[in-house]
């Protein structure tokens, strides 16, 4: 990962890849080598237990040098109002921040065209980042971890089909926004681009 470049603009790094491939441990072990202050945007709610041992064993596994910010959907509120003050913030991940948008919108009648809109915002919002002067100054890199979904059976239910379709979409447009795209194969990172 190719974090270290001297460029002023900010980058945008995006990591996909299956469940348990290694993401996130790619992700933070990249973004660790980076020196000054660190934002983890964490979009995992702890709804059951398994879900609360598993955020705080991240949590943990991050150690002392990370702020934290516990974002199940604003992630460009974060962005802008946070991102200035830090030199990489890693973002994991943006199929559960996904998962929250669609929860928030299920009753809908306009599911899709309220999640495509929370998905074109998101990545107006990352361009922005890059294209901001008073912030490519201080913000280094930002590391945006997904999942890559569409490689399973097609769901059985409406919703799930639209997270699925909705997952692909929104990898698609994060990268092709980004700078350096990696896919985590049984925890071995292949550069696509």
């Amino acid at each position: 990962m190719n974090l270290h470049s001297e460029k002023k603009q900010a980058r945008i790094i995006f990591i996909t890849g299956g469940a348990r491939s290694g993401k996130s441990s790619f992700a933070l072990h990249e973004a660790e080598k980076i020196e000054g202050k660190k934002l983890f945007i964490a979009t995992a709610q702890p709804f059951d237990a398994e879900m609360t041992a598993r955020i705080e064993r991240h949590r943990q596994e991050r150690g002392q040098e990370w702020d934290t910010a516990e974002v199940p959907i604003k992630i460009s509120e974060t962005l802008k109002h946070q991102g200035v003050f830090y030199k990489v913030i890693l973002i994991d991940c943006l199929t559960l921040w996904l998962s929250n948008v669609i929860e928030g919108h299920a009753e809908t009648s306009d599911l899709e065209a309220k999640v495509f809109a929370a998905i074109d915002t998101l990545v107006h919002d990352l361009q922005d980042i890059r294209q901001s002067p008073h912030q490519s100054d201080k913000l280094y890199s930002v590391c945006i971890v997904s999942n890559e979904v569409g490689m399973g059976i097609v769901p059985g239910n409406r919703v799930a089909r639209i997270f699925r379709d909705m997952a692909g979409r929104l990898n698609q447009k994060v990268a092709q926004i980004a700078d350096e795209v990696y896919l985590m194969v049984s925890g071995l990172p292949l550069q696509v681009k």
